[in-house]
């Protein structure tokens, strides 16, 4: 049986702002194609954890691999283009309609008017969204509908990490549960290695293949799915 490779390797991670300490030797090894869950509560440092991943902050102390290559801080933009990145504001441009959100970075890079028409469609296929939705503008949308072009527009260059910071977490359960079926469904036809950040425990169950708890500035517990489901039992009931 062939062994699950490393694509995120964090070694002693330790960070402060100002006087608080938020992260404290964190080291993990989030593998490859696998959904990962950051569980905490709000301050926890979750969010600066996925931060210091995407290299928009440089830990204090520790240091961090990305497909075993050090993160070279002097060439962002490489590492860029090999991570998707959602968060619960979506951050839609509101004077572009949904396939020129989807498409910048396309554009960006100089991809033919086919190539990018072809992804953009693939894309909407993925998350269920109608074909003329295309022509739609960011208040034309609901939440949910704003929220699954926000992954389609962080998919478009299908890179081979996804992170999510509480990317569903202004949304309602019904929408919630269409979404978590797209990003399963997407996961299978593309796979990718997901960080997700949330204080949301059924959601991390219904989502994740792994998990970490961070509590402390520490990491306090990881383990699989169903480790997290008896976590959850133990703490809750």
């Amino acid at each position: 049986m062939e062994k699950t490779k490393t694509a995120i390797s964090l070694f002693e991670i330790t960070h402060r702002f100002a006087e608080q300490l938020v992260l404290s030797g964190i080291t993990a090894f989030l593998e490859k194609d696998q959904i990962t869950a950051i569980l905490g509560k709000s301050g926890s440092g979750k969010s600066t954890l996925l931060h210091i991943i995407n290299g928009l902050v440089q830990p204090d102390h520790g240091s961090i691999r990305i497909f075993e290559q050090p993160i070279d801080y002097r060439k962002m933009d490489s590492l860029r283009l090999q991570i998707g990145y959602v968060v619960q504001q979506v951050g839609l441009f509101p004077h572009m309609n949904v396939q020129q959100n989807i498409s910048l970075l396309g554009k960006i890079r100089h991809q033919s008017t086919e190539a990018i028409h072809a992804r953009v469609t693939q894309l909407l296929k993925m998350v269920q969204l109608p074909l003329p939705y295309l022509n739609k503008y960011p208040h034309e949308l609901s939440g949910g509908e704003q929220q699954r072009v926000g992954i389609c527009r962080a998919m478009f260059l299908n890179p081979p990490i996804l992170l999510m910071d509480e990317p569903f977490g202004s949304l309602d359960y019904e929408t919630k549960r269409h979404i978590y079926k797209n990003l399963l469904t997407i996961q299978k036809t593309e796979p990718r290695t997901i960080i997700i950040v949330t204080h949301d425990w059924d959601e991390a169950i219904t989502l994740s293949d792994r998990f970490l708890w961070i509590e402390g500035a520490k990491i306090k517990d990881r383990g699989n799915k169903t480790d997290l489901e008896k976590l959850k039992k133990a703490i809750f009931s």
